[in-house]
């Protein structure tokens, strides 16, 4: 497919912007700065930011929302002089059952998908491993994101934090969604996408939306449901994903 040359251009300035931003080791709401470990930035050319996590050395899984902004996306991260890098997407698949209008009209989203990047993602990019795990109410849970530090300021993303949150259960327990406390601290702009993760670290959901302003109750899309979906679209693509039970 071709590309216009205002796309890349735009998604490079965002990654130089993201690149250049630093700042002290606080995060959203209480969060603090964390190894990224297996997550990367997922950028699109209308401007949007998001967070990703490694499944294999060229596999990102994210939400749904994150790919289909957009007609164009790179995965982005930092070298080791801190320089911007940006990877083209060869392939990607977003959840037959998203739903980009679910919110407003209260119906059910799978909100996931997946990217194969063009090249492989450095080494030091560990693939994560994926949990099917169901949480329970008061269980706490580990959220990660590259989102912004300050509510409405682009220019407090890019660096990633991480904030540990209790389950609740608004609506009673679900196999398909996970509800984490707000108010001391929770998701902005640009962690959809982001890693939930259980006390061994292994990923059960990732982040896709978040009930009122930044920091607020967020909601995670459980992958233990998706697992049939997920494994599918990898093993059509040469890939697998690490599971535990």
């Amino acid at each position: 497919m071709l590309v216009s040359k205002r796309r890349p251009a735009a998604l490079a300035a965002l990654a130089a912007g993201l690149s250049l931003a630093g700042f002290p080791a606080r995060a959203i709401l209480g969060g603090t700065e964390a190894p990224a470990g297996g997550a990367v930035m997922v950028l699109s050319s209308k401007g949007g930011v998001c967070t990703g996590v490694v499944l294999a050395p060229d596999t990102v899984l994210t939400a749904g929302h994150c790919l289909a902004d957009a007609p164009q996306h790179r995965v982005h991260f930092r070298d080791d002089q801190g320089a911007p890098v940006l990877v083209e997407v060869a392939a990607r698949a977003v959840h037959p059952g998203y739903d980009a209008g679910a919110a407003k009209a209260r119906r059910r989203s799978i909100d996931l998908a997946l990217l194969r990047t063009a090249t492989p993602l450095p080494p030091r990019f560990a693939p994560v491993a994926l949990s099917a795990a169901l949480p329970r109410a008061g269980e706490d849970l580990t959220l990660g994101g590259y989102g912004a530090a300050r509510p409405g300021d682009p220019r407090s993303t890019g660096t990633y934090r991480s904030l540990t949150l209790p389950v609740i259960e608004p609506y009673g327990p679900s196999r398909i969604l996970v509800w984490l406390r707000g108010g001391a601290g929770g998701a902005c702009q640009g962690d959809s996408g982001g890693p939930i993760a259980g006390p061994d670290g292994a990923v059960q959901a990732i982040a896709a939306w978040i009930g009122g302003a930044c920091g607020g109750l967020t909601q995670g899309v459980l992958v233990g449901a998706q697992r049939g979906w997920i494994d599918q679209v990898l093993g059509g693509w040469g890939r697998s994903a690490r599971w535990t039970e």
